[in-house]
């Protein structure tokens, strides 16, 4: 006899396989919006601002629009369905590129953010792609959908700094103009492919089901997925955009500076060809654990020396850190919610993780500013630490609830 579930389930990831292939492509493309942000915007901040220390700016910016952004898209994804959701975000790419261009032609600082905060706009509906292949998925398949939708990233870490290399002296004098006129149309493309995804509106029951935000976000799991994404998405940030700056003041070319950056984000997204798998077989703990380790290690790298080398490596060690505190916190908060809850917990999460992360990121450029790069590497030990603990005790908490669980219902065939 066919068991109707298994079957059920079959069909299921079979749409969802499909999906990922799209979205991994669309998170390719998009990943090039921020490739060009972060390569550009510490040095055009550096050009176009009254003062060096808000270089930084520009990025802050983009990660204000990431938080921004999060909350509106999944009500519009809650309401509307996920795919209108997307083709207005890679919109709002297009409009990040034309308007970083002509913000450079004119020399203003305040228009250039202004299109780094529409990139960020853009970034926060892209951060739902993660989710949403993992949508009508069973739950074995899950880990392994979000991992390879993240793996799209490994072409973007290619395209947006070469994209950045092949374009940004075409309209000398000014640097980097036609780079942001070619994210536009990269942007473009998106959106075509991001088009084909099948992602129906919800239905009318899901709208409104479901358990109060309140009583989700207040389980254990869901602390600890949000802590240890606050301390890996932010403290990752706060060195990557802190870097290309930090290698000009050392006296590193600006192609040192994008090459370091094409690494780090191969080294961001790369591991997800195979972190899905690591999730299923360790456990996404102590995945996580692992990506706050290295995040810690890449600090380290960063104190001991000031070379391209040094920059380099703490970048890419830095990278694969984050994927593996990211796509891990990630996959906690999957476990937290059922299906009709998704849109709001999944918004509410990415809410707090790129909150938190414009917060820390304003005080970027004045930390680099004032204090060194060396104080930039020492704040990651603190949070890391954080989210090591709290992530021991949801774990620890949790053992001790299974038992407990078993003893009130003992199963009948033992």
């Amino acid at each position: 006899m066919i068991d109707v579930t298994a079957v059920e389930e079959m069909a299921s990831d079979a749409r969802a396989r499909a999906n990922v292939a799209r979205l991994a492509a669309a998170q390719a493309l998009t990943g090039a919006n921020s490739a060009v942000i972060f390569a550009t915007g510490s040095i055009v901040g550096a050009t176009l601002a009254p003062d060096i220390s808000f270089a930084t700016v520009p990025i802050s910016m983009y990660v204000v629009g990431l938080a921004a952004g999060t909350l509106p898209t999944g009500a519009i994804s809650r309401r509307f369905g996920r795919r209108v959701a997307f083709i207005i975000g890679a919109g709002l790419g297009a409009m990040t590129g034309l308007l970083g261009s002509f913000a450079i032609l004119r020399g203003s600082f305040t228009l250039f953010c202004c299109a780094t905060f529409l990139g960020g706009l853009y970034g926060a509906v892209s951060q739902s792609y993660r989710f949403a292949a993992a949508d009508g998925a069973s739950a074995a398949y899950r880990p392994k959908a979000l991992s390879w939708v993240m793996a799209g990233g490994v072409f973007a870490g290619v395209l947006g700094p070469q994209l950045v290399q092949w374009t940004m002296d075409i309209w000398l004098p000014y640097l980097f103009a036609f780079s942001f006129v070619v994210q536009a149309g990269v942007a473009l493309v998106a959106m075509a492919i991001l088009a084909g995804v099948d992602a129906p509106k919800p239905a009318p029951s899901d709208l409104h089901g479901g358990r109060p935000l309140l009583e989700i976000v207040r389980q254990p799991r869901f602390i600890a997925a949000a802590i240890c994404g606050i301390v890996s998405y932010p403290m990752m940030n706060l060195v990557m955009t802190s870097a290309p700056l930090a290698m000009k003041i050392c006296g590193l070319s600006v192609s040192d500076s994008n090459f370091g950056i094409q690494w780090h984000i191969v080294a961001m997204y790369g591991p997800s060809f195979f972190t899905g798998s690591l999730i299923a077989r360790f456990g996404a703990p102590r995945v996580v654990a692992t990506g706050l380790l290295l995040e810690a290690a890449a600090a380290t790298i960063g104190l001991t020396g000031v070379t391209a080398m040094h920059f380099w490596a703490t970048l890419i060690v830095l990278g694969v850190g984050w994927n593996f505190g990211f796509v891990g916190a990630s996959a906690l908060v999957l476990e937290t919610h059922r299906p009709q809850e998704r849109n709001k917990v999944q918004a509410f999460n990415d809410f707090l993780v790129f909150g938190m992360m414009a917060i820390g990121s304003f005080s970027s450029g004045q930390l680099l500013a004032n204090y060194g790069w060396s104080a930039v590497n020492m704040v990651v030990y603190p949070p890391a630490l954080l989210g090591l603990a709290v992530l021991t005790v949801a774990s620890l908490a949790r053992r001790r609830k299974r038992p407990q669980a078993m003893a009130e219902f003992p199963d009948p065939g033992i």
